[in-house]
């Protein structure tokens, strides 16, 4: 029986810090070119805990950059599960995808992408995929550094958040989670899940808040779309 999730070691937990700097400079910074993959999809990102979209921007720019039609959730910061903010992202993707008369992507990072889950399995005739950014969606809620600040500013536990929805049930939908082995802020596990939590799993070994915020990693999660596109493409 294999052991349970901890935390990260505390040595890759320090190594954060030197990356947190990516964050407050992203409105700064300019997306690489590339292979034009969006085909106007519409896609909505969803930031982590006690961030906003500021933490979102060279992303969203370098999605934009290759034919996306991104937008940011416009909630200001993530403090934490909550259901009004869930239905107002719901009638935003429903107006999106009226309006693009194609289905939305969601992409989360880390308490982002507990969002995109609980969205994924509310919304999924209206959903593209759901991309998984560094997400404790599986295994123990405490197999993390966050969960205390976490609790500090919400009225729920990390055990019993707002949504009836289950973390672990993979959305109907294609989805990518995509994880780092020396992540210093969610236990590897977590965000990589286990068997059938996930259609497809990327590991790209970077700090916890430089998988949003590098373009090398950008281009990877990109390029794992690209794949997940190509390989339900019809023959």
């Amino acid at each position: 029986m294999s052991k349970p999730a901890a935390p990260p070691p505390l040595r890759n937990t320090l190594r954060e810090a030197m990356a947190v700097p990516r964050v407050l400079l992203n409105p700064l910074r300019l997306p690489r070119a590339g292979a034009q993959i969006g085909q106007g999809r519409a896609v909505i990102v969803i930031p982590g805990l006690a961030t906003g979209d500021v933490s979102t921007t060279l992303l969203r720019r370098t999605l934009k950059a290759r034919g996306f039609v991104p937008e940011g959730w416009r909630l200001g910061l993530n403090t934490g599960a909550d259901q009004e903010k869930v239905r107002k992202l719901e009638a935003r993707i429903a107006a999106l995808h009226k309006q693009t008369r194609q289905k939305v992507i969601l992409i989360g990072w880390s308490l982002g992408g507990l969002y995109a889950r609980v969205i994924g399995q509310r919304c999924a005739e209206m959903l593209d995929m759901v991309v998984t950014v560094a997400s404790p969606f599986s295994g123990d809620r405490h197999a993390n550094v966050a969960w205390k600040l976490y609790e500090a500013i919400n009225d729920h536990t990390v055990d019993n958040p707002p949504f009836a929805e289950d973390f672990t049930t993979k959305p109907p939908v294609p989805t990518i989670a995509i994880w780092s082995g020396v992540d210093g802020i969610v236990a590897p596990e977590c965000s990589r899940g286990r068997e059938g939590e996930a259609d497809f799993t990327l590991r790209i070994d970077a700090p916890h808040f430089t998988l949003g915020t590098s373009r090398a990693c950008i281009e990877q999660l990109l390029g794992m779309i690209a794949q997940v596109d190509a390989d339900r493409a019809p023959t």
